[in-house]
């Protein structure tokens, strides 16, 4: 007998698809002890004709994945992972000044008046978001002037003007530079990769999935996506979305 895990997450699942799924296993003599339908809609009927027709064969799961699960996940393309990104305004550097329902951040003069608190970079002018990510999740961003549109883990150093602090050149966060002229590089652990595009927009997107180890940077024009890099890894930890601005410059959460 074969030990089996089958991961068929994001896979576009119905319950049709569950019914196939079924028919397909009674068919099979590997013993399956791990089945990952995350990301899918496979539906109470099509969960339950599955699980019965595995019973029925005398197996058992260890491990059933059916969240996340829905309507939304048979959408094509990244957009169905989009998640509404906030801002830790207790990592607000005080160059920063936010605005808009704190969804738009600009590199400004004037110190803003935040209180004193661990986690806010008092060097580097960066924020990070309150988002834990651990599964998938897609997002864009617009921005005018020069920044660094970013992913880090929550132990990146707040305080100093030392290397350990700024995205991108550790080994603790992944960046991509932009500039009026659109994407430049992306960087991670000091090293840079050129990355860029002939768009001429001034939206970027991000995808990230943890399980899979995956980070990826797109340009956004006209609706469509225009890969610019992917960094193939193991996360360790949740991360944090975040964003190095530097003078003159903005970024907005779409």
């Amino acid at each position: 007998d074969v030990l089996c895990v089958c991961s068929l997450s994001g896979c576009l699942i119905t319950d049709e698809g569950c019914t196939s799924l079924a028919s397909a296993l009674s068919f099979n003599p590997s013993h399956l002890r791990e089945l990952d339908l995350s990301y899918n809609h496979p539906g109470d009927s099509g969960i339950k004709l599955l699980s019965a027709g595995l019973k029925d064969q005398g197996r058992r799961l260890d491990t059933l994945r059916v969240e996340p699960a829905g309507v939304r996940w048979l959408r094509p393309g990244l957009r169905k992972y989009s998640c509404q990104l906030t801002i830790d305004t207790n990592t607000v550097n005080t160059n920063l000044q936010l605005s808009d329902n704190n969804r738009k951040v600009t590199r400004v003069e004037e110190v803003q008046s935040y209180p004193d608190h661990p986690d806010r970079f008092d060097h580097w002018k960066q924020l990070l978001c309150r988002n834990g990510l651990t599964g998938r999740c897609y997002w864009e961003v617009e921005w005018s002037g020069r920044v660094y549109i970013s992913v880090s883990y929550r132990r990146i150093g707040r305080k100093g003007n030392s290397e350990d602090c700024l995205f991108g050149i550790n080994d603790q966060s992944w960046s991509l530079y932009c500039s009026n002229k659109g994407p430049h590089s992306v960087w991670h652990n000091n090293i840079k990769t050129s990355s860029s595009s002939s768009s001429v927009s001034n939206r970027a997107a991000v995808y990230v999935d943890c399980p899979a180890g995956t980070l990826s940077f797109y340009r956004v024009s006209s609706d469509t996506l225009i890969h610019l890099h992917t960094f193939n890894t193991t996360f360790t930890e949740a991360l944090y979305p975040g964003f190095y601005i530097r003078p003159g410059s903005s970024v907005f959460l779409c």
